[in-house]
């Protein structure tokens, strides 16, 4: 297969973030033509002037419609799109200059309809990017659960670094209006519609997450309530491992209790847990304070999706409003 690459990005108020992005898609050492579309998401701050410095550089697009939120931006940009082969980036991504080569060795070699790559962190990442970073990516954390080479069950690739071809798109019609969650429904769509999808692991971005503790805090415990509407539309994908963050929460508090009442051992094995966390964060980011500070993020990982996720299971069992009714804010109204 003939293979012409569209990078899709959305991008609602970054135009410093789409900046660098478009700075490292113009170093790509890729010898063949590709194509950019920045889809302008009903932005207060424009990102037009940014990506007008780019055009002598790349053969880019820019797009603008009202706000809709990112999955349905990422579908106006596929349907307006030259390239057989989508590529879905988030706005405060930068990419490697080697991606585009190696995407297109791993897809000549095995190609699949839909694959995703990982994130990791730069080293001009501040200590609480990194740390945030380890939490969401690591296999002993609900990186082990979202998707990557040693994770539970099929790997799930994520829109912040997503590719899927035209053909499963137009099959699929693409991404829903649910968000967060946008992505795994998607994938599940893929996989029902007799797709394959694939991790790429040397694909990977410098995903920049920028958000704070309280940011941070707000993003998982979405996380934690798109889960159960996610397992209502797709019964199959169900797994008892996306309890897991709520019951090291009670687990926590109950080993607090006896810890009261002079009993050691169950908060033994969170002290166990949380050394383990420490030197792995240690041995991977070569830096005290980032391991330090990699325990807070995986406290605020756990707390915020597992009551986000025991929140909306208990909701979605007693009621009979589709999710739609019984969470509006998780939804955007599509164009």
């Amino acid at each position: 297969m003939d293979l012409f690459f569209s990078f899709i990005v959305p991008v609602y108020n970054r135009p410093n973030e789409i900046n660098e992005l478009l700075e490292s898609l113009s170093l790509q050492d890729y010898d063949k033509s590709f194509e950019v579309v920045v889809v302008e998401d009903g932005s207060s701050e424009s990102s037009e002037e940014i990506v007008e410095k780019y055009k002598d550089n790349l053969s880019i697009t820019y797009l603008k419609k009202t706000n809709s939120g990112p999955g349905d931006s990422r579908n106006y940009g596929m349907n307006r799109a030259r390239g057989n082969y989508f590529i879905v980036l988030d706005s405060d991504c930068i990419i490697p200059s080697q991606y585009l080569s190696v995407v297109e060795k791993s897809l000549t070699h095995n190609y699949v309809d839909c694959y995703g790559g990982p994130d990791a962190a730069h080293s001009s990442f501040t200590n609480v990017q990194k740390a945030i970073n380890y939490a969401m990516t690591s296999v002993f954390t609900t990186g082990g659960i979202r998707g990557n080479k040693r994770a539970v069950g099929k790997f799930q690739p994520r829109s912040f670094n997503m590719g899927i071809s035209k053909t499963a798109f137009e099959k699929t019609l693409g991404y829903g209006n649910i968000h967060p969650g946008e992505d795994p429904d998607l994938t599940f769509r893929i996989w029902e519609a007799g797709f394959e999808t694939k991790l790429i692991e040397e694909a990977f971005v410098y995903h920049k997450r920028r958000i704070d503790w309280n940011k941070f805090y707000t993003q998982v415990k979405k996380f934690g309530m798109v889960r159960p509407i996610l397992n209502h539309w797709h019964p199959d994908s169900v797994k008892i491992t996306y309890w897991f963050p709520t019951l090291f929460c009670f687990g926590f508090a109950g080993a607090l209790a006896l810890l009261v009442l002079g009993v050691l051992w169950p908060i033994s094995i969170y002290a166990l847990y949380f050394g383990l966390l420490f030197v792995h964060s240690l041995v991977v980011n070569k830096n005290f304070k980032v391991a330090a500070l990699s325990l807070i993020a995986v406290v605020i990982q756990f707390v915020g999706y597992g009551f986000g996720f025991l929140k909306n299971s208990i909701l979605i069992a007693l009621s009979n409003k589709k999710p739609e009714e019984l969470f509006p804010k998780l939804f955007f109204k599509t164009l």
